[in-house]
């Protein structure tokens, strides 16, 4: 179990999320819902892409993976988000490529963009620093190496727009704390390309990762056997609560860490 490598976000990174989300500068609190406001198919979320040292890691093409990840979120969204790339002072989402750390693929931080909260990614592109299994696997394979950086870009734009964890590792959203192989996990994705072009159509979202996103955008999803998501107070606080279709009980192992209710 290689469970020390983690992406890693900050508690108020999710709120920045969650904001972002919401594409105003409206705050959330006791009175208000933690649903945001649902954004029409005109909306742009503005990002930025840097360029990236060869201290990081960074091969020059892996700015074209942090744009396939922008456009796998955006085609999940059918209509309800639009990305559109802009210099970085204007981008509500900044994407950018750090030194590496012992076992840590991203981060997400959120940023202050004229008055709106958006959110800094940083990508650790380096693989020597994820441990010797993995770092010999990439070196070899330039592909599974493509999917790690691909798949981390993935993982932290999901947080920039609202998504936490979930404990089940077919997510994007999958959290390396709670366990498992990590090396199958980068192999199961990597295992169904056949060159590098192939990243670009192949999302690596699972319909839990896209139920979550449609129902924080508040975006219709009429597909059988998915969760779907209702607001509840719980504590004097409001959250967005699942419910489970019991058709597909496989679906509650992603949602341990939220009250459950059972769809009748």
């Amino acid at each position: 179990m290689l469970t020390r490598h983690t992406f890693r976000i900050t508690g108020t990174a999710i709120v920045a999320g969650a904001l972002l989300a919401m594409f105003s500068a409206a705050r959330l609190g006791a009175q208000q819902s933690a649903a945001p406001t649902i954004p029409d198919s005109k909306t742009v979320v503005s990002y930025f892409i840097s360029e990236g040292s060869a201290r990081s890691g960074f091969h020059p093409t892996d700015r074209e993976l942090a744009r396939w990840a922008f456009e796998a979120w955006q085609r999940s969204a059918e209509g309800g988000l639009r990305f559109e790339s802009t210099i970085e002072s204007q981008a509500l989402i900044r994407l950018h490529w750090a030194e590496p750390i012992d076992g840590q693929y991203g981060e997400t931080q959120p940023l202050m963009v004229g008055g709106r909260l958006g959110a800094a990614l940083f990508v650790r592109p380096d693989m020597e620093s994820l441990g010797p299994d993995i770092a010999s696997r990439a070196s070899r394979d330039p592909l599974l190496r493509d999917s790690i950086v691909y798949l981390t870009c993935l993982h932290e734009l999901g947080h920039a727009l609202g998504l936490t964890h979930t404990r089940d590792v077919r997510d994007i959203m999958y959290f390396f704390g709670y366990g498992g192989d990590i090396v199958d996990y980068f192999g199961r994705y990597r295992s169904q390309l056949r060159s590098r072009s192939d990243i670009a159509t192949t999302s690596g979202l699972s319909a839990v990762d896209v139920s979550r996103l449609r129902a924080l955008y508040n975006l219709r999803d009429r597909r059988p056997g998915r969760v779907s998501w209702r607001e509840r107070a719980i504590g004097g606080e409001r959250f967005l609560a699942p419910v489970i279709d019991q058709s597909n009980p496989s679906l509650i192992t992603v949602v341990a860490d939220w009250p459950l209710t059972v769809a009748k």
